[in-house]
């Protein structure tokens, strides 16, 4: 009897009635047999990926960590994780963070601190490329102890600026030897499937100069922002930190030593012990100052070193200027031809309508002609249809009529200026 009292405990009572109220089995042991089809997937986000962690050295490892973890690890927002789902389409972005910097640019994802790279891992040339150029070149600089002033983090954003800047080169490149013979054959001939072709490799060319552009205006925001760029600077934030926390571990030492050293306030004070103690405040006082004149130097080496980075995204940002340059010409290379075709098409109108008026003029002509013969054609008496010859003389001063006004319609065409003869 206390076994089935238990059975009816509070929580599997509630489960039972719960279970009642929206139909399913439920066990006494406080879980229910929902039979879901998806109980067993992971939700979104915590199911894990699949990363790759590049060194300061060039050696690679491959990760499986799950977006909790990315986020404790580089102390970043889940927002800025959106920018490295392959899901999701973003444009191109560079965001300086705390411990990080994450970028996405074309394919090449990654989060950047100052002591790694942790890399989308995908099957995509440009990512492969990516990692392969990076692992060379870090092991490069460490076998032949090549000393970079570049710190670690601009090695890494300098290699995806340079792919990224290439890859659009690249793509640029593709487009215009492609764009070119087919406007060429267009401006010749005016066909279907000219113009067809002509307007999918606009839609090309929209869609590629967007994604330049975005680049460019992304450098250039960077470029025109010193906090964003300070903020950057990963390794020297990561020195400071660490000055920081020995500075405050030598003051707390101090403090330990003198707090051993404190005597009751009973006993006789000595002039040895007063002068350690305030020694020992002027030691704190000291060390304050100079923790503070550290910060500031810091902070002013700082202010100073972002004329460093802003040159690298100058550099790039001339690249990146000169394929927008190139779009910018192919886009009105486009235009010139397009505008060319409707020149043509413009003319080949004129010319319709001209032999339009033509044919008009010589339809009323021949309008008046048939009613002259439907007039004789009628079975009317006059002395006129008894002599065959005269007949003729009145088709033939018809027709010579009729010749004239034809003429004067041209004449009269061309002294208004309609179409030139």
């Amino acid at each position: 009897m206390g076994e089935q009292m238990d059975l009816f405990a509070t929580s599997n009572l509630q489960d039972f009635i719960s279970s009642k109220k929206i139909g399913r089995a439920v066990n006494f042991e406080g879980q229910s047999n929902r039979g879901h089809p998806f109980s067993g997937l992971k939700k979104r986000g915590q199911s894990s990926r699949s990363w790759v962690k590049i060194d300061q050295n060039g050696n690679s490892t491959v990760l499986e960590l799950d977006k909790a973890t990315i986020m404790k690890r580089c102390s970043l927002p889940s927002r800025d994780l959106r920018l490295l789902d392959p899901l999701f389409i973003y444009p191109s972005s560079i965001l300086g963070r705390e411990r990080a910097i994450v970028v996405s640019l074309e394919k090449i994802r990654c989060i950047i601190t100052a002591e790694e790279v942790i890399l989308m891992n995908a099957r995509d040339a440009s990512v492969v490329q990516y990692q392969s150029e990076l692992c060379k070149r870090l092991q490069s600089n460490q076998n032949l102890n090549l000393k970079d002033d570049l710190p670690f983090e601009f090695k890494a954003l300098e290699l995806v600026l340079e792919l990224s800047c290439l890859s659009l080169d690249a793509q640029v490149n593709e487009l215009e030897m492609e764009v070119y013979p087919v406007l060429d054959e267009l401006a010749t001939n005016i066909s279907t499937l000219n113009l067809e072709h002509v307007r999918r490799l606009k839609g090309r060319l929209l869609t590629l100069t967007q994604k330049v552009q975005k680049v460019c205006d992304e450098i250039e925001h960077l470029m025109d922002d010193d906090d964003d760029m300070a903020e950057m600077y990963l390794t020297e934030k990561k020195e400071r930190a660490e000055a920081h926390g020995s500075g405050e571990l030598e003051d707390n030492i101090d403090e330990e030593v003198e707090s051993s050293g404190i005597v009751s306030k009973s006993a006789p004070v000595s002039p040895v012990g007063s002068t350690s103690g305030n020694f020992g405040k002027l030691q704190r006082a000291f060390s304050s100052i100079v923790g503070s004149h550290r910060s500031l130097l810091s902070s002013s080496s700082i202010g100073e070193n972002i004329d460093q980075l802003e040159m690298l995204l100058e550099a790039y940002f001339v690249v990146v200027d000169n394929t927008l340059s190139k779009l910018s010409s192919l886009k009105e290379y486009i235009d010139d031809t397009e505008d060319l075709i409707n020149i043509k098409l413009g003319n080949v109108q004129n010319q319709l309508i001209q032999f339009q008026l033509l044919l008009t003029a010589a339809t009323f002509v021949a309008a008046i002609f048939a009613a002259v013969t439907a007039v004789f054609g009628m079975n009317l008496q006059d002395s006129v249809f008894q002599n065959p010859v005269m007949f003729q003389w009145v088709l033939l001063i018809t027709g010579i009529a009729c010749g004239f006004l034809y003429f004067g319609f041209v004449l009269y065409f061309k002294h208004k200026k309609v179409f030139p003869l």
